[in-house]
């Protein structure tokens, strides 16, 4: 062993069904066709995004005789990683906090797009991290970073992500192995070939390219890009630069939930507070757009129903593409979901009815859809085709006099001052989601504003934004209520400890 001082060394952190594995094993069967000494061990995570899978492979750059192998080590030694590839943000994020990624020698070779970890989604307001700050500090910390979205590519290729990310390491030139050598690999691997063999080449143009998004083709943009044209001059030419990138999200998630008028509607509601801060302005543009598109089973069914959720998932599964499978939607409305689509008039007796009764939280029907079936499919189309009788619904007509309550509170905080307004506009955090989750929320909400923001409108007080913000930890705090409680009401017990 001449001129070679060290192994080679790639770390690889997937998501289970993403196909680390046989990401491992072409990465493997290449530096064997090369005729490098090569070992790999594997790490399996504890189930879906509660801890990382990662793979872990050395490798000596150059041909040995049998009795000068070299001695590997099983694990990745922090600060010793030389090619670090990450399937999604987050485990990128994982991987550079355990110290793998590090500026003298790290190459990154890392997907954008996010799968949200478990403690994001149960936190009970936004819990996500900040991909931004993420994506930030990945690319700072690493040598050279090769960063995009490659699940984007994946799902647009018919394949599954590990192709994509072997094909930027080819592209990436991090390893002393020609593309050849991963594509025959691939070939040997014998799963699915013609569609890993063009996620491959895209992943390799990729990399080649620096790491840039390809150019969109006009004849394959979104519905949204070719209907909302007039919208979108609208916001660039009658809001402030600042908050085009949220009106512009907002205006497409609204087309995308109720129709183009709708979101014209988001529009003139902000209409009002052009002329306010441009902060508040953002933050009532992107909580409105959330709150307008409240959920409810017909949305649940457009979701669950779009071609792309199936890509998605045969993705996870790691199939190929003429592979069968099936996927199984467990369901349990509540008869309050039922009197959400009703006429107000006929809701109103309903959940009368309930309540007497103690039906209207207990009552409830399971239900097993199959989606990838013709009939189950059917029954989730039929479902999002509702969409058109929404604003006759009950829930409707609650959400939006609600909706208006809220703009209008935050119009009266504005006149105090934008500091007041922000927290109140905040307060809309509390409000997600349906069922008891939605009522829980709402009567925070409500408890808030009774007790805490109308006296300070009335009365404003230096401290109130600050007194809003704690308040709105409180409600976040838990479940319970208990630390809500006690912030609007104290007592001479210790105050709650809050997590921020």
């Amino acid at each position: 062993m001449t001129g070679v001082t060290r192994p080679l060394t790639v770390l690889i952190a997937a998501l289970g069904g993403e196909g680390g594995g046989v990401l491992m094993n072409w990465i493997v069967n290449a530096a064997i066709a090369k005729g490098f000494p090569v070992q790999a061990t594997s790490i399996p995570g504890v189930a879906q995004r509660t801890g990382a899978t990662t793979y872990y492979v050395e490798m000596w750059p150059e041909e040995t005789s049998d009795d000068a192998r070299p001695i590997f080590s099983l694990s990745p030694a922090i600060g010793e990683v030389d090619v670090m590839i990450a399937t999604e943000l987050a485990e990128g994020s994982r991987a550079l906090s355990a110290g793998y990624i590090t500026p003298d020698r790290t190459t990154l070779i890392g997907s954008t797009h996010r799968v949200y970890l478990t403690v994001e989604k149960m936190g009970m307001g936004d819990g996500r991290l900040d991909d931004k700050k993420l994506y930030s500090a990945l690319k700072k910390s690493a040598k050279r970073a090769v960063m995009f979205d490659a699940a984007d590519i994946a799902q647009r290729e018919g394949t599954i992500i590990n192709a994509v990310m072997l094909g930027a390491l080819a592209g990436s030139g991090a390893l002393p192995l020609e593309p050849d050598i991963f594509t025959s690999a691939i070939k040997k691997e014998g799963k699915a070939v013609k569609a890993n063999l063009a996620g491959f080449a895209a992943g390799l143009a990729m990399a080649k390219s620096g790491g840039a998004g390809p150019a969109v083709d006009p004849a394959k943009q979104d519905i949204f890009d070719q209907t909302e044209q007039a919208l979108e001059s609208k916001v660039k030419t009658g809001f402030p630069h600042p908050v085009h990138d949220i009106l512009l999200h907002g205006i497409r998630r609204l087309t995308d939930y109720q129709g183009a008028e709708y979101a014209r509607d988001y529009l003139q509601r902000l209409e009002p507070f052009r002329e306010h801060d441009p902060e508040l302005l953002r933050e009532v543009g992107r909580h409105l757009a959330i709150r307008m598109s409240y959920e409810d089973i017909i949305r649940v069914a457009q979701a669950k129903g779009r071609p792309a959720r199936f890509y998605r998932i045969q993705g996870e599964l790691g199939t190929a593409a003429d592979d069968p499978f099936h996927v199984t939607e467990f369901l349990k409305p509540g008869l309050q979901e039922v009197c959400d689509l009703l006429p107000p008039f006929m809701a109103q007796r309903l959940m009368s009815w309930g309540t007497k009764s103690g039906k209207l939280k207990t009552l409830h029907w399971g239900m097993e859809v199959r989606t990838t079936t013709v009939s189950g499919y059917v029954k989730m189309k039929i479902l999002a085709g509702l969409r058109w009788w929404r604003p006759h619904s009950y829930r409707w007509a609650v959400e939006q006099a609600a909706i208006k309550r809220w703009l209008a509170l935050v119009m009266q905080a504005a006149s105090v001052n934008t500091d007041l307004a922000l927290e109140v506009t905040e307060l809309a955090r509390l409000i997600k989601g349906y069922g008891s989750t939605h009522q829980r929320g709402s009567r925070n909400y409500e408890r808030i504003v009774a007790d805490l923001v109308t006296p300070l409108l009335a009365d404003p007080a230096p401290d109130g934004p600050a007194r809003i913000k704690f308040a709105l930890e409180a409600a976040l705090a838990g479940p319970d209520g208990k630390a809500l409680s006690q912030t609007l009401h104290p007592t001479n017990s210790p105050a709650p400890t809050l997590a921020r």
